[in-house]
């Protein structure tokens, strides 16, 4: 039987992907499968996946033929699946020898749906220790109960998908799997929904999962369309979350934490392709009003001038006809 399935899907990282198939080498075992996915690549990444599927302990090559976004690669990872626990990594991104078999310990000893771990980012030559918002390490945690804070970073807020493990019982539950299609902010109605809805987590202080910022290809660097995907990821969380039984109490979280990311977006609105940037604002604006307003209003009570003002500003704003989420 397969212990742990390895989904990484992959997209134009002829750069990286060696390192990355190398650090799963290092990580190999008889009862893991690396599942890798080439989301439909135009570089020599198909070439290096065909030869890794030959070379790699474990390894199942997937190809797309139409290019789907990391959150349907993800998902064909998911689908294609055997083992009794699943984790994911980006083709950029790279782990520490042996750091697997002690995130699979971790999630057996403890016994929960989910494991939750640090990170380290790197960005060029520097290295940085992305710690879970969270302090309680080694214990058994109900995941809707640390959703909270409304005003604080938690754990909903660190949405990292390779940055856990994950028992196969989620999938089984429709937990697992992303919204397909988003092109950005996958993770967010992915984590939400976690937190929402599955038993039990825990938070590790394991660190192994390396990730790589500043990645030129990396849509988080490029300034189209597909970053406005945004809008529709959180729209999800704001429409699941309202369906909760304790949505009165998680609602304030998911608005101000929308809010912010808009306020995000608008403050390096200079990167976006000036079509893209005026369509931002319009989308921003009907996502501001489709939000509970008494929450809006709480939510923007509550933030520095600064983002506040911005985005009172754009709530006046009128949409445009026809632009939708």
């Amino acid at each position: 039987m397969v212990k742990l399935s390895v989904i990484v899907p992959f997209y134009n990282v002829q750069q990286y992907a060696p390192d990355t198939l190398k650090s799963l080498r290092a990580n190999a075992r008889d009862d893991f499968e690396f599942i890798l996915v080439d989301d439909c690549s135009r570089d020599e990444t198909p070439d290096i996946l065909a030869r890794a599927e030959r070379e790699l302990p474990g390894a199942v090559y997937v190809r797309h033929e139409k290019n789907g976004g990391l959150a349907t690669a993800r998902n064909t990872g998911i689908d294609k699946a055997r083992g009794e626990y699943l984790t994911f990594l980006d083709g950029d991104d790279w782990l520490a020898p042996g750091y697997y078999p002690q995130l699979l310990a971790a999630i057996e000893d403890l016994g929960v749906d989910f494991v939750r771990t640090d990170h380290v980012q790197c960005t060029a030559r520097a290295r940085s220790i992305h710690r879970v918002p969270h302090g309680r390490r080694g214990v058994v945690l109900r995941p809707r109960d640390i959703i909270l804070p409304a005003d604080r970073s938690t754990s909903v807020d660190y949405a990292y998908a390779w940055a856990g493990v994950y028992h196969r019982r989620l999938v089984d539950r429709g937990l697992l799997h992303f919204t397909d299609g988003l092109r950005t902010a996958e993770d967010r109605p992915w984590i939400w929904k976690l937190h929402r809805e599955a038993e039990s987590m825990a938070v590790v202080g394991l660190l192994g999962v390396f990730y790589r910022r500043g990645v030129a290809s990396s849509l988080t660097q490029i300034g189209d369309v597909r970053q406005l995907d945004f809008i529709r990821a959180f729209d999800q969380v704001i429409t699941e979350t309202a369906a909760d039984p304790d949505a009165s109490k998680l609602l304030p979280k998911a608005v101000r934490t929308y809010c912010a990311i808009i306020s995000h977006h608008l403050g390096s609105i200079e990167r976006f392709e000036p079509q893209v940037a005026r369509k931002l604002k319009s989308m921003s604006a009907g996502a501001l009003r489709r939000m509970p307003q008494d929450v809006l209003d709480e939510a923007l009570d509550s933030m520095d001038v600064q983002r506040a003002t911005r985005l009172r500003r754009l709530r006046r704003r009128p949409a445009a006809a026809g632009v939708a989420a």
